[in-house]
Parts: C-alpha cells; sequence; structure tokens
C-alpha cells in the first residue's frame, strides 16, 4: 500500500501531526474511531471525505511507523 499518496503533514493543520491528504483529519482521530468501535463503513459514512483506499492508508501508514518503534512492555496487573 502506497500510504505516502493519501498521509501527509503539514505545519500550519493539526500541529505538524500526520492528516489524511485532503482533510483535516489525523491518522490519530481516524485510529481512535476504530478503538472506540466504529466499523468502516461508520467512518466512511460520517466523514466523506474519505475513502476505503485513505483508511487503508492511515493503517499502513501506522503499521509502518509503529515497525521500527521501541515498544515497551505493559504491566498486567493479576485481578
Amino acid at each position: 500500500m502506497d500510504w505516502q499518496r493519501f498521509i501527509t503533514t503539514t505545519a500550519d493543520l493539526a500541529g505538524g501531526k500526520p492528516i489524511v491528504q485532503g482533510t483535516r483529519l489525523t491518522v490519530e482521530f481516524v485510529l481512535g474511531l476504530f478503538a472506540a468501535g466504529w466499523t468502516s463503513a461508520q467512518v466512511l459514512d460520517n466523514y466523506p471525505t474519505l475513502s476505503a483506499e485513505a483508511l487503508r492508508a492511515v493503517f499502513a501508514y501506522s503499521a509502518e511507523v509503529l515497525h521500527d518503534e521501541a515498544l515497551y512492555p505493559l504491566r498486567f496487573d493479576a485481578a
């Protein structure tokens, strides 16, 4: 997936956070919708400036960014 066609940063929009090109929607915001339980259909219906391909780009971008990040183990508390 060529996410570079869909994800961009602009210093004067969203504080320089990655956004979906042609929108003011940050990658973080879109991922948050899915984390809150939204479906692709709900996201596309509520944000008509997004396309299915742009949604895939959000996930592809996130996967690539996380690929090289150092991840720290989460602490699991015994219940």
